[in-house]
Protein backbone atom coordinates (compact mmCIF):
# COMPACT_ATOMS: atom_id res chain seq x y z
CA UNK A 1 0.00 0.00 0.00
CA UNK A 2 2.92 2.52 0.66
CA UNK A 3 4.80 1.86 -2.58
CA UNK A 4 1.21 2.44 -4.08
CA UNK A 5 0.90 5.65 -2.52
CA UNK A 6 4.36 6.45 -3.23
CA UNK A 7 3.47 5.76 -7.25
CA UNK A 8 1.49 8.55 -7.36
CA UNK A 9 -1.77 6.46 -8.57
CA UNK A 10 -4.10 7.50 -5.44
CA UNK A 11 -3.47 11.27 -6.31
CA UNK A 12 -4.23 10.13 -10.21
CA UNK A 13 -7.32 8.14 -9.48
CA UNK A 14 -8.51 11.29 -7.29
CA UNK A 15 -7.71 14.07 -9.45
CA UNK A 16 -9.53 11.97 -12.64
CA UNK A 17 -13.03 11.34 -9.95
CA UNK A 18 -12.64 15.32 -9.28
CA UNK A 19 -12.25 16.06 -12.86
CA UNK A 20 -15.87 13.60 -13.40
CA UNK A 21 -17.71 15.17 -10.34
CA UNK A 22 -17.04 18.62 -11.56
CA UNK A 23 -18.36 17.56 -15.49
CA UNK A 24 -21.16 15.99 -13.69
CA UNK A 25 -22.21 19.04 -11.73
CA UNK A 26 -21.92 21.31 -14.80
CA UNK A 27 -23.76 19.24 -16.59
CA UNK A 28 -26.68 18.93 -13.62
CA UNK A 29 -26.89 22.71 -14.23
CA UNK A 30 -27.11 22.46 -17.20
CA UNK A 31 -29.62 19.94 -17.67
CA UNK A 32 -32.08 21.62 -14.99
CA UNK A 33 -31.68 24.94 -16.68
CA UNK A 34 -32.45 23.71 -19.86
CA UNK A 35 -35.64 21.45 -18.38
CA UNK A 36 -36.95 24.30 -16.74
CA UNK A 37 -36.35 27.23 -19.22
CA UNK A 38 -37.11 25.19 -22.48
CA UNK A 39 -40.20 23.58 -20.85
CA UNK A 40 -41.65 26.64 -20.60
CA UNK A 41 -42.40 27.18 -24.17
CA UNK A 42 -44.52 23.84 -24.71
CA UNK A 43 -48.11 24.57 -24.91
CA UNK A 44 -49.34 22.92 -21.46
CA UNK A 45 -53.04 21.73 -20.79
CA UNK A 46 -55.73 23.59 -19.43
CA UNK A 47 -57.57 22.24 -16.68
CA UNK A 48 -61.20 22.76 -14.78
CA UNK A 49 -61.78 21.57 -11.63
CA UNK A 50 -63.96 22.01 -8.27
CA UNK A 51 -62.32 23.66 -4.85
CA UNK A 52 -63.93 23.36 -1.57
CA UNK A 53 -62.84 26.74 0.43
CA UNK A 54 -62.52 27.06 4.59
CA UNK A 55 -66.14 27.97 4.64
CA UNK A 56 -67.24 24.36 2.98
CA UNK A 57 -67.85 26.37 -0.41
CA UNK A 58 -66.81 24.94 -3.72
CA UNK A 59 -65.67 27.12 -6.33
CA UNK A 60 -64.67 26.41 -10.39
CA UNK A 61 -60.81 26.84 -11.52
CA UNK A 62 -59.63 27.01 -14.81
CA UNK A 63 -56.24 27.20 -15.68
CA UNK A 64 -52.29 25.40 -15.75
CA UNK A 65 -50.79 22.87 -12.97
CA UNK A 66 -47.50 24.33 -13.07
CA UNK A 67 -45.92 23.22 -10.01
CA UNK A 68 -46.25 20.22 -7.26
CA UNK A 69 -44.76 20.31 -3.44
CA UNK A 70 -45.09 18.34 -0.38
CA UNK A 71 -46.33 20.64 2.88
CA UNK A 72 -47.25 19.34 5.93
CA UNK A 73 -50.77 18.81 7.17
CA UNK A 74 -51.06 21.04 9.73
CA UNK A 75 -49.67 23.89 8.26
CA UNK A 76 -52.80 23.35 5.68
CA UNK A 77 -55.08 23.15 8.51
CA UNK A 78 -53.21 26.17 10.92
CA UNK A 79 -54.54 28.11 7.60
CA UNK A 80 -58.29 27.08 7.80
CA UNK A 81 -58.64 24.11 5.05
CA UNK A 82 -60.06 20.68 6.63
CA UNK A 83 -58.88 17.94 5.50
CA UNK A 84 -59.12 14.37 6.22
CA UNK A 85 -56.22 12.51 6.17
CA UNK A 86 -53.81 10.23 8.22
CA UNK A 87 -50.60 11.76 6.18
CA UNK A 88 -48.76 13.99 7.74
CA UNK A 89 -47.78 15.46 4.64
CA UNK A 90 -49.99 16.66 1.12
CA UNK A 91 -49.25 17.69 -1.95
CA UNK A 92 -50.36 21.24 -3.32
CA UNK A 93 -50.33 22.61 -6.77
CA UNK A 94 -49.85 25.56 -7.89
CA UNK A 95 -52.35 26.88 -10.46
CA UNK A 96 -51.73 29.23 -12.86
CA UNK A 97 -55.16 31.22 -13.16
CA UNK A 98 -54.59 34.18 -15.45
CA UNK A 99 -57.20 36.51 -15.75
CA UNK A 100 -55.42 38.71 -13.44
CA UNK A 101 -57.92 41.53 -14.11
CA UNK A 102 -60.08 39.82 -12.86
CA UNK A 103 -59.05 37.46 -9.86
CA UNK A 104 -56.39 40.24 -8.95
CA UNK A 105 -53.63 37.31 -8.89
CA UNK A 106 -51.97 35.15 -11.47
CA UNK A 107 -50.61 31.93 -9.25
CA UNK A 108 -52.15 30.53 -5.85
CA UNK A 109 -51.38 27.36 -4.44
CA UNK A 110 -54.34 24.47 -3.68
CA UNK A 111 -54.20 21.47 -1.77
CA UNK A 112 -54.79 18.63 -3.52
CA UNK A 113 -57.07 16.91 -1.79
CA UNK A 114 -59.48 19.77 -2.16
CA UNK A 115 -59.36 19.86 -6.16
CA UNK A 116 -61.86 17.33 -7.48
CA UNK A 117 -63.83 16.92 -10.86
CA UNK A 118 -60.68 17.43 -12.56
CA UNK A 119 -61.68 17.79 -16.51
CA UNK A 120 -60.17 18.68 -19.79
CA UNK A 121 -62.43 20.27 -22.33
CA UNK A 122 -61.18 20.36 -25.56
CA UNK A 123 -63.10 24.35 -25.75
CA UNK A 124 -60.73 25.72 -23.24
CA UNK A 125 -59.37 29.05 -24.72
CA UNK A 126 -55.70 30.18 -23.54
CA UNK A 127 -55.50 34.12 -25.21
CA UNK A 128 -52.03 35.59 -24.17
CA UNK A 129 -52.85 39.33 -24.02
CA UNK A 130 -50.20 42.57 -24.39
CA UNK A 131 -51.47 43.37 -20.81
CA UNK A 132 -52.76 41.77 -17.49
CA UNK A 133 -51.60 38.33 -18.53
CA UNK A 134 -53.09 34.99 -19.81
CA UNK A 135 -56.85 34.96 -20.38
CA UNK A 136 -58.23 31.25 -19.78
CA UNK A 137 -61.96 30.54 -19.94
CA UNK A 138 -64.63 29.12 -22.34
CA UNK A 139 -64.98 30.93 -25.80
CA UNK A 140 -68.42 32.07 -26.13
CA UNK A 141 -68.45 34.40 -29.19
CA UNK A 142 -67.36 36.84 -31.74
CA UNK A 143 -68.29 40.43 -31.91
CA UNK A 144 -67.52 42.83 -34.58
CA UNK A 145 -68.23 46.64 -32.44
CA UNK A 146 -71.36 45.88 -30.52
CA UNK A 147 -72.59 42.99 -32.98
CA UNK A 148 -72.08 38.97 -32.49
CA UNK A 149 -70.82 37.95 -35.92
CA UNK A 150 -70.42 33.91 -34.40
CA UNK A 151 -71.29 31.79 -31.12
CA UNK A 152 -70.51 28.43 -29.95
CA UNK A 153 -68.34 26.12 -32.17
CA UNK A 154 -68.51 28.68 -34.90
CA UNK A 155 -67.32 31.05 -33.04
CA UNK A 156 -63.53 29.53 -33.37
CA UNK A 157 -62.78 29.28 -36.63
CA UNK A 158 -63.95 33.12 -37.18
CA UNK A 159 -61.47 33.93 -34.23
CA UNK A 160 -58.73 32.32 -35.77
CA UNK A 161 -59.42 34.30 -39.10
CA UNK A 162 -59.90 37.74 -37.07
CA UNK A 163 -57.09 37.38 -34.93
CA UNK A 164 -54.70 37.27 -38.15
CA UNK A 165 -56.41 40.17 -39.43
CA UNK A 166 -56.18 41.61 -35.85
CA UNK A 167 -52.55 40.97 -35.81
CA UNK A 168 -51.28 42.08 -39.70
CA UNK A 169 -52.93 45.75 -38.41
CA UNK A 170 -51.12 45.41 -35.10
CA UNK A 171 -47.72 45.05 -37.33
CA UNK A 172 -48.85 47.52 -39.28
CA UNK A 173 -49.15 50.32 -36.48
CA UNK A 174 -45.73 49.28 -34.94
CA UNK A 175 -43.75 49.83 -38.01
CA UNK A 176 -45.48 52.76 -38.61
CA UNK A 177 -44.50 53.88 -34.72
CA UNK A 178 -41.47 52.78 -35.04
CA UNK A 179 -40.10 53.19 -38.04
CA UNK A 180 -41.81 55.89 -39.86
CA UNK A 181 -42.57 58.05 -37.30
CA UNK A 182 -39.18 57.38 -35.78
CA UNK A 183 -37.63 58.59 -38.82
CA UNK A 184 -39.52 61.73 -38.58
CA UNK A 185 -38.93 62.38 -35.16
CA UNK A 186 -35.38 62.33 -35.79
CA UNK A 187 -34.97 64.33 -38.65
CA UNK A 188 -37.03 66.90 -36.72
CA UNK A 189 -34.56 66.90 -33.35
CA UNK A 190 -31.93 67.04 -36.15
CA UNK A 191 -33.21 69.91 -37.55
CA UNK A 192 -33.25 71.23 -33.62
CA UNK A 193 -30.11 70.82 -33.26
CA UNK A 194 -28.60 71.98 -36.34
CA UNK A 195 -30.57 75.52 -35.47
CA UNK A 196 -29.43 75.39 -31.65
CA UNK A 197 -25.52 74.98 -33.28
CA UNK A 198 -25.62 77.67 -35.65
CA UNK A 199 -27.08 80.16 -32.99
CA UNK A 200 -24.55 78.98 -30.56
CA UNK A 201 -21.81 79.88 -33.16
CA UNK A 202 -23.30 83.09 -34.31
CA UNK A 203 -24.28 81.83 -38.01
CA UNK A 204 -28.15 81.44 -37.45
CA UNK A 205 -29.16 83.78 -40.21
CA UNK A 206 -32.88 84.86 -41.06
CA UNK A 207 -32.21 82.44 -44.19
CA UNK A 208 -31.30 79.76 -42.29
CA UNK A 209 -33.86 80.35 -40.27
CA UNK A 210 -36.55 80.52 -42.97
CA UNK A 211 -35.03 77.12 -44.65
CA UNK A 212 -35.18 75.16 -40.83
CA UNK A 213 -39.03 76.44 -41.06
CA UNK A 214 -39.56 74.82 -44.23
CA UNK A 215 -38.45 71.60 -43.91
CA UNK A 216 -39.60 71.12 -40.25
CA UNK A 217 -43.21 72.33 -41.57
CA UNK A 218 -42.69 69.70 -44.07
CA UNK A 219 -41.98 67.36 -41.65
CA UNK A 220 -44.60 68.59 -39.36
CA UNK A 221 -47.27 67.77 -42.45
CA UNK A 222 -45.55 64.37 -42.74
CA UNK A 223 -46.27 63.72 -39.30
CA UNK A 224 -49.78 64.81 -39.26
CA UNK A 225 -50.29 61.79 -42.05
CA UNK A 226 -48.69 59.41 -40.40
CA UNK A 227 -50.92 59.86 -37.11
CA UNK A 228 -54.33 60.35 -39.72
CA UNK A 229 -53.16 56.61 -41.02
CA UNK A 230 -52.38 55.33 -37.35
CA UNK A 231 -55.77 57.06 -35.94
CA UNK A 232 -57.40 54.50 -39.56
CA UNK A 233 -55.58 51.50 -38.33
CA UNK A 234 -56.04 51.68 -34.66
CA UNK A 235 -60.13 52.19 -35.51
CA UNK A 236 -59.95 49.07 -38.20
CA UNK A 237 -57.78 46.72 -35.47
CA UNK A 238 -60.26 47.82 -32.00
CA UNK A 239 -63.62 46.37 -34.40
CA UNK A 240 -63.51 43.18 -33.35
CA UNK A 241 -63.34 41.67 -29.95
CA UNK A 242 -64.23 38.03 -28.47
CA UNK A 243 -66.06 36.76 -25.36
CA UNK A 244 -65.17 34.27 -23.25
CA UNK A 245 -66.68 32.63 -19.52
CA UNK A 246 -64.05 33.07 -17.35
CA UNK A 247 -63.50 30.59 -14.20
CA UNK A 248 -66.57 32.64 -11.58
CA UNK A 249 -69.05 32.33 -14.59
CA UNK A 250 -68.38 36.34 -15.56
CA UNK A 251 -68.30 37.20 -19.42
CA UNK A 252 -65.25 39.18 -20.94
CA UNK A 253 -64.73 40.61 -23.43
CA UNK A 254 -61.20 40.94 -24.75
CA UNK A 255 -59.93 43.46 -28.01
CA UNK A 256 -58.66 41.72 -30.63
CA UNK A 257 -55.91 44.47 -30.84
CA UNK A 258 -54.75 43.32 -27.29
CA UNK A 259 -54.27 39.45 -28.04
CA UNK A 260 -50.41 38.40 -28.95
CA UNK A 261 -51.51 34.71 -29.65
CA UNK A 262 -54.92 32.50 -29.09
CA UNK A 263 -54.66 29.06 -28.93
CA UNK A 264 -56.72 25.78 -27.43
CA UNK A 265 -54.11 23.79 -25.82
CA UNK A 266 -56.52 20.50 -24.67
CA UNK A 267 -57.36 20.56 -28.97
CA UNK A 268 -53.55 20.22 -30.08
CA UNK A 269 -51.90 16.97 -31.14
CA UNK A 270 -48.51 16.59 -30.66
CA UNK A 271 -47.89 18.12 -34.08
CA UNK A 272 -49.54 21.09 -33.37
CA UNK A 273 -47.83 21.45 -30.32
CA UNK A 274 -44.27 20.69 -31.64
CA UNK A 275 -45.18 23.69 -33.93
CA UNK A 276 -46.61 26.48 -31.16
CA UNK A 277 -43.49 25.39 -29.53
CA UNK A 278 -41.11 26.25 -32.00
CA UNK A 279 -42.66 29.55 -32.53
CA UNK A 280 -42.92 30.37 -28.94
CA UNK A 281 -39.22 29.92 -28.88
CA UNK A 282 -38.51 31.98 -32.06
CA UNK A 283 -40.71 34.99 -30.41
CA UNK A 284 -38.63 34.40 -27.45
CA UNK A 285 -35.32 35.22 -29.79
CA UNK A 286 -36.25 37.61 -32.18
CA UNK A 287 -39.21 39.64 -30.11
CA UNK A 288 -38.82 42.74 -27.58
CA UNK A 289 -39.72 42.15 -24.09
CA UNK A 290 -43.29 42.90 -22.58
CA UNK A 291 -45.09 42.82 -19.38
CA UNK A 292 -42.23 44.25 -17.30
CA UNK A 293 -39.53 41.59 -19.51
CA UNK A 294 -42.00 38.64 -18.03
CA UNK A 295 -43.78 38.31 -21.57
CA UNK A 296 -42.42 38.56 -24.91
CA UNK A 297 -39.00 37.89 -26.01
CA UNK A 298 -35.14 39.09 -25.32
CA UNK A 299 -33.80 40.06 -29.09
CA UNK A 300 -32.27 43.87 -27.53
CA UNK A 301 -30.67 41.75 -24.41
CA UNK A 302 -29.07 39.08 -26.56
CA UNK A 303 -28.02 41.68 -29.11
CA UNK A 304 -26.34 44.22 -26.64
CA UNK A 305 -24.71 41.67 -24.46
CA UNK A 306 -23.10 40.47 -27.96
CA UNK A 307 -22.56 43.68 -29.20
CA UNK A 308 -20.67 44.70 -25.52
CA UNK A 309 -18.30 41.68 -25.66
CA UNK A 310 -17.16 42.58 -29.10
CA UNK A 311 -16.52 46.06 -28.57
CA UNK A 312 -14.66 45.06 -25.30
CA UNK A 313 -12.70 42.69 -27.43
CA UNK A 314 -11.59 45.00 -29.62
CA UNK A 315 -10.35 47.79 -26.71
CA UNK A 316 -9.04 45.50 -24.39
CA UNK A 317 -7.32 42.91 -26.69
CA UNK A 318 -4.12 45.60 -28.02
CA UNK A 319 -4.06 47.59 -24.82
CA UNK A 320 -3.36 44.16 -22.89
CA UNK A 321 -0.63 43.06 -25.65
CA UNK A 322 0.79 46.18 -25.84
CA UNK A 323 1.65 46.32 -21.87
CA UNK A 324 2.10 42.70 -21.75
CA UNK A 325 4.94 43.20 -24.33
CA UNK A 326 6.42 46.45 -23.05
CA UNK A 327 6.67 44.52 -19.70
CA UNK A 328 8.39 41.56 -21.24
CA UNK A 329 10.38 42.87 -24.03
CA UNK A 330 11.37 46.29 -23.78
CA UNK A 331 11.36 47.26 -19.98
CA UNK A 332 14.30 46.77 -17.73
CA UNK A 333 13.01 43.97 -15.38
CA UNK A 334 13.88 45.70 -12.03
CA UNK A 335 11.62 46.46 -8.39
CA UNK A 336 9.63 49.02 -10.79
CA UNK A 337 8.38 46.08 -13.47
CA UNK A 338 8.12 43.66 -10.42
CA UNK A 339 5.66 46.36 -8.32
CA UNK A 340 3.45 47.12 -11.85
CA UNK A 341 3.19 43.26 -12.21
CA UNK A 342 2.44 42.67 -8.63
CA UNK A 343 -0.65 45.55 -9.07
CA UNK A 344 -1.48 43.95 -12.51
CA UNK A 345 -2.16 40.75 -10.82
CA UNK A 346 -4.17 42.07 -7.85
CA UNK A 347 -6.27 44.55 -10.04
CA UNK A 348 -7.92 40.81 -10.93
CA UNK A 349 -9.11 40.47 -7.58
CA UNK A 350 -10.51 43.81 -6.93
CA UNK A 351 -14.89 43.49 -6.84
CA UNK A 352 -16.22 44.04 -9.94
CA UNK A 353 -18.47 47.38 -8.54
CA UNK A 354 -15.77 48.90 -7.74
CA UNK A 355 -14.77 49.17 -11.68
CA UNK A 356 -18.68 50.26 -11.93
CA UNK A 357 -18.23 53.28 -9.50
CA UNK A 358 -14.68 54.30 -11.77
CA UNK A 359 -16.39 54.18 -15.12
CA UNK A 360 -19.13 56.21 -13.93
CA UNK A 361 -17.05 58.84 -11.92
CA UNK A 362 -14.27 58.57 -14.75
CA UNK A 363 -15.44 57.64 -17.88
CA UNK A 364 -19.35 59.05 -17.76
CA UNK A 365 -19.01 62.41 -15.54
CA UNK A 366 -15.80 63.59 -16.17
CA UNK A 367 -14.85 61.78 -19.92
CA UNK A 368 -17.87 62.20 -21.35
CA UNK A 369 -19.08 65.26 -19.44
CA UNK A 370 -16.25 67.02 -21.11
CA UNK A 371 -16.74 65.30 -24.88
CA UNK A 372 -20.35 66.97 -24.49
CA UNK A 373 -18.69 70.20 -23.45
CA UNK A 374 -16.33 69.93 -26.84
CA UNK A 375 -18.21 68.41 -29.35
CA UNK A 376 -21.96 68.14 -28.18
CA UNK A 377 -22.42 71.36 -26.80
CA UNK A 378 -26.08 72.32 -28.72
CA UNK A 379 -27.61 69.00 -26.91
CA UNK A 380 -27.03 70.30 -23.73
CA UNK A 381 -28.72 70.46 -20.73
CA UNK A 382 -29.77 67.00 -22.20
CA UNK A 383 -26.21 64.87 -22.20
CA UNK A 384 -24.56 62.88 -25.23
CA UNK A 385 -22.00 60.94 -23.80
CA UNK A 386 -22.25 62.21 -20.22
CA UNK A 387 -24.69 59.78 -19.53
CA UNK A 388 -23.95 56.17 -19.05
CA UNK A 389 -23.53 53.98 -22.55
CA UNK A 390 -22.25 51.28 -24.48
CA UNK A 391 -18.94 52.57 -25.02
CA UNK A 392 -18.25 53.46 -21.46
CA UNK A 393 -19.93 49.92 -20.00
CA UNK A 394 -17.46 48.08 -22.94
CA UNK A 395 -14.46 50.25 -21.78
CA UNK A 396 -15.20 49.58 -17.98
CA UNK A 397 -14.89 46.04 -18.40
CA UNK A 398 -11.74 46.27 -20.62
CA UNK A 399 -10.64 47.54 -17.65
CA UNK A 400 -11.85 44.63 -15.70
CA UNK A 401 -10.35 41.78 -18.09
CA UNK A 402 -7.21 43.90 -18.98
CA UNK A 403 -5.09 42.24 -15.87
CA UNK A 404 -6.39 38.47 -17.69
CA UNK A 405 -5.31 39.75 -21.32
CA UNK A 406 -1.85 40.81 -20.15
CA UNK A 407 -1.01 38.16 -17.89
CA UNK A 408 -2.01 35.32 -20.63
CA UNK A 409 0.34 37.45 -23.08
CA UNK A 410 3.11 37.50 -20.85
CA UNK A 411 2.94 33.61 -20.18
CA UNK A 412 2.81 33.13 -23.93
CA UNK A 413 5.90 35.35 -24.38
CA UNK A 414 8.03 33.82 -21.58
CA UNK A 415 7.31 30.24 -23.69
CA UNK A 416 9.29 31.57 -26.75
CA UNK A 417 12.72 30.22 -26.93
CA UNK A 418 15.49 32.94 -26.23
CA UNK A 419 17.15 30.87 -29.84
CA UNK A 420 14.48 32.24 -32.14
CA UNK A 421 14.79 35.96 -31.10
CA UNK A 422 18.66 35.18 -31.35
CA UNK A 423 18.47 33.65 -34.97
CA UNK A 424 16.07 36.31 -36.06
CA UNK A 425 18.60 39.06 -34.97
CA UNK A 426 21.28 36.98 -36.70
CA UNK A 427 19.81 36.70 -39.53
CA UNK A 428 19.90 40.64 -39.55
CA UNK A 429 16.41 41.56 -38.73
CA UNK A 430 15.48 44.18 -36.38
CA UNK A 431 14.16 44.13 -32.86
CA UNK A 432 10.74 45.34 -33.64
CA UNK A 433 10.88 43.18 -36.95
CA UNK A 434 11.60 39.80 -34.59
CA UNK A 435 8.87 40.94 -32.41
CA UNK A 436 6.52 41.46 -35.12
CA UNK A 437 6.81 38.59 -37.47
CA UNK A 438 8.33 36.11 -34.98
CA UNK A 439 7.65 36.42 -31.35
CA UNK A 440 4.20 37.51 -31.49
CA UNK A 441 2.89 34.91 -33.82
CA UNK A 442 3.87 32.20 -31.99
CA UNK A 443 2.10 33.77 -28.60
CA UNK A 444 -0.82 34.24 -30.13
CA UNK A 445 -2.70 31.41 -28.89
CA UNK A 446 -1.85 32.84 -25.77
CA UNK A 447 -3.43 35.98 -26.37
CA UNK A 448 -6.53 33.98 -27.47
CA UNK A 449 -6.35 32.36 -24.42
CA UNK A 450 -6.16 35.92 -22.69
CA UNK A 451 -9.09 36.73 -24.72
CA UNK A 452 -11.32 33.53 -24.08
CA UNK A 453 -11.55 33.93 -20.38
CA UNK A 454 -11.91 37.95 -21.05
CA UNK A 455 -14.48 37.12 -22.68
CA UNK A 456 -16.04 34.92 -20.40
CA UNK A 457 -15.61 36.84 -17.37
CA UNK A 458 -16.90 40.04 -19.09
CA UNK A 459 -20.03 38.42 -21.16
CA UNK A 460 -21.51 37.20 -17.37
CA UNK A 461 -20.62 40.26 -15.41
CA UNK A 462 -23.79 42.69 -14.06
CA UNK A 463 -23.19 44.35 -11.17
CA UNK A 464 -20.42 47.29 -12.87
CA UNK A 465 -23.13 47.29 -15.80
CA UNK A 466 -25.48 49.00 -13.39
CA UNK A 467 -24.04 52.11 -12.88
CA UNK A 468 -22.38 52.40 -16.66
CA UNK A 469 -24.98 51.74 -19.45
CA UNK A 470 -27.26 48.71 -18.66
CA UNK A 471 -31.17 49.44 -18.73
CA UNK A 472 -34.39 47.76 -17.97
CA UNK A 473 -35.70 48.00 -21.33
CA UNK A 474 -34.08 50.28 -24.11
CA UNK A 475 -36.31 52.30 -26.96
CA UNK A 476 -34.02 51.51 -29.76
CA UNK A 477 -31.00 49.38 -30.40
CA UNK A 478 -27.15 50.99 -30.32
CA UNK A 479 -27.15 49.96 -34.06
CA UNK A 480 -29.45 51.33 -36.78
CA UNK A 481 -29.73 52.64 -39.87
CA UNK A 482 -28.77 56.73 -38.94
CA UNK A 483 -25.03 58.20 -39.32
CA UNK A 484 -22.82 56.95 -37.71
CA UNK A 485 -24.99 53.93 -37.74
CA UNK A 486 -23.30 52.57 -34.32
CA UNK A 487 -24.68 54.92 -31.40
CA UNK A 488 -21.94 54.41 -29.11
CA UNK A 489 -23.79 56.59 -26.65
CA UNK A 490 -27.02 54.83 -25.99
CA UNK A 491 -27.93 52.45 -23.35
CA UNK A 492 -28.86 49.02 -24.00
CA UNK A 493 -29.78 45.99 -22.55
CA UNK A 494 -28.28 42.60 -21.19
CA UNK A 495 -29.04 39.20 -20.83
CA UNK A 496 -26.70 39.20 -17.45
CA UNK A 497 -29.00 42.05 -16.10
CA UNK A 498 -32.30 41.11 -17.36
CA UNK A 499 -31.54 37.46 -15.21
CA UNK A 500 -30.97 39.89 -12.37
CA UNK A 501 -34.37 42.26 -13.28
CA UNK A 502 -36.72 39.56 -14.03
CA UNK A 503 -35.86 37.16 -11.15
CA UNK A 504 -35.42 39.70 -8.15
CA UNK A 505 -37.46 42.86 -9.09
CA UNK A 506 -40.35 41.42 -11.19
CA UNK A 507 -43.46 42.13 -9.42
CA UNK A 508 -44.81 39.10 -10.87
CA UNK A 509 -42.17 36.26 -9.57
CA UNK A 510 -43.95 32.88 -10.23
CA UNK A 511 -44.48 33.96 -14.22
CA UNK A 512 -41.00 35.20 -14.18
CA UNK A 513 -39.36 32.14 -12.76
CA UNK A 514 -39.06 30.23 -15.97
CA UNK A 515 -37.95 33.17 -17.98
CA UNK A 516 -35.16 33.41 -15.42
CA UNK A 517 -34.11 29.77 -16.51
CA UNK A 518 -34.43 30.15 -19.83
CA UNK A 519 -32.55 33.05 -20.07
CA UNK A 520 -29.60 31.79 -17.80
CA UNK A 521 -29.19 29.31 -21.07
CA UNK A 522 -29.35 31.26 -23.64
CA UNK A 523 -26.87 33.55 -22.05
CA UNK A 524 -24.27 30.38 -21.08
CA UNK A 525 -24.83 29.25 -25.33
CA UNK A 526 -24.31 33.11 -26.23
CA UNK A 527 -20.47 32.93 -23.75
CA UNK A 528 -20.17 29.12 -25.65
CA UNK A 529 -20.41 30.55 -28.88
CA UNK A 530 -18.46 33.15 -28.24
CA UNK A 531 -15.76 30.92 -26.86
CA UNK A 532 -15.73 28.03 -29.14
CA UNK A 533 -15.08 30.87 -32.07
CA UNK A 534 -12.65 32.09 -30.43
CA UNK A 535 -11.05 28.47 -28.90
CA UNK A 536 -11.13 27.29 -32.96
CA UNK A 537 -9.11 30.38 -33.52
CA UNK A 538 -6.31 29.70 -31.09
CA UNK A 539 -6.25 25.98 -32.24
CA UNK A 540 -5.89 27.35 -35.79
CA UNK A 541 -3.00 29.36 -34.57
CA UNK A 542 -1.47 26.96 -32.32
CA UNK A 543 -0.89 24.10 -35.59
CA UNK A 544 0.43 27.47 -37.82
CA UNK A 545 3.29 27.88 -35.87
CA UNK A 546 3.64 24.40 -34.26
CA UNK A 547 6.70 23.56 -36.86
CA UNK A 548 8.35 27.02 -35.23
CA UNK A 549 8.22 25.59 -31.33
CA UNK A 550 10.12 22.51 -32.20
CA UNK A 551 12.67 24.81 -33.89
Amino acid sequence: MKEWFKSGSPWIWLTAGAVALSLLMVAGVLSLTALRGLGHFWPKAVVEMKFEEKDGSKIRLIGEIREQEEVSLRRLTESGFKIETKDLFVTRVLLKMGNRDVTGVDFRWFPEPLLTERAYPKDLLVIERREWGNFYGHLTAVKEGDQVVAAGEAAWPELQKRFKRANDLFNQIYRIEKNDIGDVNYRIEKLRLEERRAQLGGRLTEALKARLAQQREALNTEFAGLQDKLQVLRTEIGRDSVVGEVMDGQMKEVKLALIADVYRPNDMGMLAKTGHYFKKLGEFLKDDPREANTEGGIFPAIFGTVLMVLMMSVIVTPFGIMAAVYMREYAKQGPLIRIIRISVNNLAGVPSIVYGVFGLGFFVYFLGGNIDQLFFAEALPAPTFGSPGILWASLTLAILTLPVVIVSTEEGLSRVPRSLREGSLALGATKAETLWKTVLPMASPAMMTGLILAVARAAGEVAPLMLVGVVKLAPTLPLDGYFPYLHLERKFMHLGFHIYDVGFQSPNVEAARPLVYATALLLVVVIMVLNIFAIRLRNSLREKFRGLESV
